[in-house]
């Protein structure tokens, strides 16, 4: 994720920038889940580590108090309302019992205190009450299947690299969103996608790769794709949601193999990941029909592409527009309609003209081949020779690591002292001003350490990730800097310089 320059939309609710008391909370109470699977030292061992903090009688308070906080999901029926108001589990997870504080004592002898580094004794398994109940994809088995196959430790670096250069904060909140700030539902399903991208779609070995790598293997059905522009990324929306286009006439089924389209649809996604900001977390997707025919149609790829919106990329699709579509697909929707989650089947409207277009996306961001007067064309660009060389430098991304490791160690113990911090006052309640100079000062520095984060990011970028169409064409800036029209860009800078020189 990159941040964008003069925002013209406000950040929305339920981001690390947005949240209420009662979603500080929950996020509070995942990551004390998520950093027990993690076996990081317990939130509780923080008052040990830390001079400054307090003791575990004191700790305990502080889970009393949360303990006693009602969270009220939002629903428009009152009785609903009533019956789905639940108590914070933070004060219980918190809580330890005996054994675990044995158990506590016992690893940390493997542990360095300053940093919680990660402990293969945790009891991961008992941190989610895993329940099967209306599990469409199967997370929960890959839930369970992740923490008996890989240690902590293991986990902990699927979780920071999955990261990438998302605010740690934004990236789990996606995950609680999408499950209406269910805890251990969102705790599972963020596990089961760690064990779904390092496992199934080894999603590291496809952005390493790249275009370079598939060319090297062989990968003709990948490049073929790509070379065809099948799906590009180009402009923003009305929300700064980066768009992304899909020439369904292009698709033919068999064409080729379902392996190669799924590796390519995760391909285009985490390229979109990287066009994400702080301000337009999600994206638009326009699904162009001109010319469709039942020779296009194929269930396969959507069912895919349904479930990677649903169960592994929550919370990034912000619109979905179904440009000029026949009449012979009212049939198929029927279908794909019922596959989808209310959520995200509310998402999708349907298009006609350009006109409609202008309802979502600026008309000067609109395409020409979709009616608009942008001019831009999807002409791909081949791999230069050498534009990966930086891949095989692997002492230079072994001194980046280390730094970015030293991040995400103070990331943690920061949020371990701002998971141990005492709630607000309640009302009537006269608040101790060192307590909430604290939790402001704290609230800050997680901040800068998530800057930090993405920036170490950036830096390793070059070593970890195959470059792309978007990274030759300028698109994707060295930095993470984002410029659909990076010709015009530079033109206007080059005027506005001169202009002030």
């Amino acid at each position: 994720m990159t941040e964008i320059t003069a925002p013209t939309v406000p950040i929305a609710p339920g981001r690390p920038e947005t949240l209420t008391k009662e979603e500080e909370i929950k996020l509070k109470e995942l990551w004390v889940a998520v950093l027990k699977v993690f076996g990081v030292a317990s939130v509780l061992e923080a008052a040990v580590m830390d001079g400054n903090a307090r003791d575990d009688k004191a700790a305990e308070g502080v889970a009393t108090q949360l303990s006693a906080t009602t969270i009220t999901q939002d629903t428009a029926d009152p009785k609903k309302k009533k019956d789905e108001s639940k108590k914070s589990k933070l004060g219980s997870l918190l809580h330890r019992s005996r054994k675990d504080k044995e158990q506590s004592a016992a690893s940390s002898a493997t542990a360095t205190p300053a940093t919680g580094t990660p402990s293969a004794s945790t009891p991961a398994l008992a941190v989610a009450n895993i329940d099967d109940k209306d599990d469409k994809y199967g997370q929960s088995k890959d839930f369970k299947t992740a923490l008996t196959t890989q240690t902590p430790a293991e986990l902990r670096q699927a979780f920071w690299d999955m990261v990438k250069c998302d605010h740690p904060d934004g990236l789990m909140l996606r995950f609680l969103r999408a499950r209406k700030w269910d805890v251990e539902k969102a705790l599972v399903m963020m596990v089961g996608t760690m064990q779904w991208r390092a496992n199934e779609m080894k999603v590291h070995e496809v952005v390493l790769k790249g275009e370079s790598g598939a060319i090297a293997a062989g990968d003709e059905d990948f490049m073929k794709q790509l070379r065809m522009g099948k799906s590009f990324l180009h402009g923003r929306d009305k929300h700064g949601r980066p768009i992304c286009h899909v020439r369904v006439r292009l698709h033919k089924a068999g064409d080729q193999s379902e392996e190669s389209l799924e590796r390519y649809t995760v391909y285009i996604m985490e390229t979109a990941r990287l066009m994400l900001s702080n301000h337009s977390d999600t994206a638009a997707v326009v699904f162009d029909m001109t010319g469709f025919s039942m020779a296009n149609m194929d269930y396969a790829p959507v069912k895919f592409m349904i479930k990677c919106f649903e169960a592994h990329y929550p919370e990034s699709l912000g619109v979905c527009l179904v440009h000029k579509a026949p009449w012979i697909f009212q049939g198929i929707w029927a279908v794909i309609k019922g596959w989808l989650d209310p959520v995200v089947a509310s998402k999708i409207h349907f298009t006609k003209t350009s006109e409609d277009l202008e309802q979502f996306i600026p008309k000067e961001h609109i395409i020409k081949e979709l009616g608009g007067p942008d001019e831009w064309e999807y002409v791909y660009q081949e791999p230069k020779p050498g534009e990966d060389a930086a891949l095989g430098d692997k002492d230079a991304l072994a001194k980046l690591q280390a730094e970015r490791d030293e991040l995400v160690k103070k990331y943690e113990a920061l949020t371990r002292s701002w998971i141990n911090e005492l709630p607000e006052a309640s009302t009537g309640e006269t608040p101790n001003a060192l307590e909430v100079l604290s939790s402001s000062k704290l609230k800050v520095e997680r901040s800068e350490v998530a800057k930090g984060l993405r920036d170490s990011y950036w830096k390793m970028d070059k070593y970890i990730r195959g470059r792309t169409y978007y990274d030759r064409t300028g698109v994707i800036g060295p930095n993470g800097k984002v410029e659909f029209h990076p010709a015009k860009e530079a033109a206007v800078e080059k005027v506005i310089a001169a202009a002030t020189s």
